[in-house]
């Protein structure tokens, strides 16, 4: 009878209700609001789903992330493995790859005047890293943390990883994939504080026709450009504009495929869930995170505020031709950040059609983003 007794008060023991802390429990909440967020609301699901499952199984379970060293037997957990490919910046660089397969690069090509605001976008990073820097973090982690500002969660895990912060990449990522998620709710109040009525009604000329030899040419050119002037861009540049080159030349259809659907979510799981599993109770819960969340929502709506603003000027000096509201576009959440802009111009008049006027914007926005984390490497001398 003492047998059985000593064997199931061990097995009773070894259940998570036993092992777990206030601070496991209040991360698996967060991890089921989040799950309901993504299900129940359709807050970019594709990212969110597997984010917050991986937050609720490191939170009930954290040896799925403990290292080899950790474990008795010399094998680590299942996530720790997916979560070294995130170090090693491998699944960042395939993700862009994913998106250029997937990216129409035409609107861009169509209206150059979109860099710019791609790059005024790019207002909240610099923000962010001077304000990260005031706060206490080391310089390191203040450019880690403000690539944020770009709504760009894979070059924000990239530079985390290529600058040594693995520590901050769990808050740095969280928050990113959360704002990018949230740009529907972030953004229109931003883009309607800072522009009128009238200017929200523009409508802007159709965009010209882009030829094949523009869109085959313009990924190799851009690669050859950016990666010149800034070597440590080719990871995430050369990855993307690949992927592009795949879409456009027309004669490596599988490879498109591959990339722009089955490696795509393959990748966006590891991806998804490795991060999700580096925010333990125990990495998550302290002031830095909190730190990161807020300078996070600076740097987004700083860098919403900046490219609205250039949209405002342009809006000037084209003498009405350009409605403001693309500018908003030029952070990296690619679509969402044009389509909010499209939803934005609808509201103030239903004919107005600014969708791909502002993906002009918003893919710019993601070669800005990664030229930012690139400067940055070049900066610290990586």
């Amino acid at each position: 009878m003492s047998y059985v007794t000593e064997t199931l008060s061990n097995l009773l023991h070894q259940t998570a209700f036993f092992n777990l802390t206030w601070g496991n429990y209040l991360m698996i909440l967060v991890a089921c609001v989040f799950l309901y967020l993504a299900i129940a609301k359709g807050f970019e699901p594709l990212l969110l789903v597997p984010i917050a499952f991986g937050m609720l199984l490191v939170n009930i379970y954290p040896d799925i992330m403990a290292s080899p060293e950790e474990m008795s037997n010399g094998v680590g957990g299942l996530l720790h493995y997916f979560y070294i490919l995130d170090e090693w910046s491998i699944l960042p660089s395939l993700i862009f790859m994913g998106v250029g397969a997937m990216t129409d690069f035409g609107p861009l090509i169509a209206n150059p005047k979109s860099f710019l605001m791609g790059a005024a976008a790019q207002l909240g990073i610099y923000v962010a890293y001077f304000l990260a820097i005031f706060l206490g973090f080391n310089g390191k982690a203040a450019a880690a943390i403000s690539i944020i500002g770009g709504a760009d969660g894979p070059t924000s895990i990239f530079l985390a990883g290529k600058l040594g912060q693995t520590a901050l990449m769990g808050p740095i990522a969280v928050a990113a994939y959360s704002y990018m998620s949230l740009v529907p709710i972030i953004q229109p109040p931003i883009m309607k504080a800072f522009t009128t009525e009238e200017e929200r009604k523009i409508k802007m000329e159709q965009l010209r026709p882009v030829t094949k030899l523009e869109k085959i040419l313009f990924p190799i050119v851009i690669t050859i450009v950016v990666c010149m002037i800034l070597p440590t861009t080719a990871p995430l540049v050369g990855m993307l504009m690949l992927g592009n080159l795949f879409r456009e030349c027309g004669v490596v259809k599988q490879l498109t495929e591959t990339a722009s659907n089955a490696m795509m979510y393959i990748v966006v799981i590891l991806l998804g869930t490795s991060v999700g599993a580096s925010t333990s109770a125990e990495a998550f819960l302290n002031v830095d995170t909190l730190k990161i969340v807020v300078l996070g929502l600076v740097a987004f709506a700083f860098g919403t505020w900046g490219g609205v603003m250039l949209g405002k000027l342009m809006c000037k000096l084209s003498g009405g031709k350009i409605n403001p509201l693309i500018g908003s576009a030029g952070v990296s959440a690619v679509p969402m950040a044009a389509r909010v802009s499209q939803k934005v111009g609808a509201e103030a008049d239903p004919t107005n059609f600014l969708l791909m006027h502002a993906m002009g914007p918003n893919v710019a926005g993601v070669i800005g983003t990664a030229v930012a984390a690139g400067t940055f490497m070049a900066i610290y001398g990586l």
